[in-house]
């Protein structure tokens, strides 16, 4: 059975998406994301949490979450689900609360649809 809060996520991940979701447990939020890191210079260089971006990796970038901080994502749209770590800041375009990894989002949507909406908590 879902809670209030649940519902409400799932009605509005259905608003954006315009697709019934699966069921969604104990989001944090749900969001359009991007993914960054192949063809735009971003592989390799360092990330504002001092490690190198590995654009095939599993990891995102977030305005405010601690680094390190364990998100679990998933695409409402298909169920698909994937976990990554916070290690850099953004995304710096409105309407956008994670930036993925090009590997991450590869996971959850096909990397030439650019954007998707998921809903995530941290776990």
């Amino acid at each position: 059975m879902l809670s209030l809060f649940s519902t409400t996520l799932l009605a509005s991940a259905i608003a954006t998406s315009g697709v019934a979701p699966h069921e969604v447990k104990a989001a944090l939020s749900c969001s359009k994301v991007s993914h960054y890191g192949v063809g735009d210079g971003y592989h390799g260089r360092t990330t504002a949490s001092g490690e190198k971006f590995n654009a095939y990796g599993l990891s995102t970038a977030h305005r405010s979450l601690p680094f390190g901080t364990t998100l679990e994502l998933t695409n409402p749209a298909n169920g698909k689900k994937v976990t990554v770590r916070v290690n850099d800041r953004g995304p710096f375009v409105a309407g956008r609360t994670l930036d993925l990894s090009y590997g991450a989002f590869s996971q959850i949507a096909p990397p030439s649809q650019g954007v998707a909406t998921v809903c995530y908590a941290r776990i």
